[in-house]
């Protein structure tokens, strides 16, 4: 099973096109901002926001760092 994970924090107006684009696409994804969730950040190894991790089956698929509709559109959950 795939999901994605979007890591970004308030007040951050990438983060918010990134959103759009993925609300857009009609694609479900859980939102974390990673001051709130270090632990989380630490191991999927997030230092910048927005980042898009797509997990399958627990494995990265896809990271994308910031808002590049080019990769973001590559993005299939099945």
């Amino acid at each position: 099973m795939a999901r994605i994970i979007k890591f970004e924090k308030n007040d951050c107006a990438p983060c918010a096109q990134v959103s759009a684009f993925l609300d857009n696409k009609g694609l479900s994804y859980e939102t974390v901002n990673p001051f709130d969730e270090p632990e989380l950040a630490v191991r999927f190894k997030v230092r910048t926001v927005p980042t898009v991790i797509v997990l399958e089956n627990d494995e990265i698929k896809h990271r994308i760092i910031g808002f590049k509709p080019e990769e973001l559109a590559g993005i299939h959950i099945q």
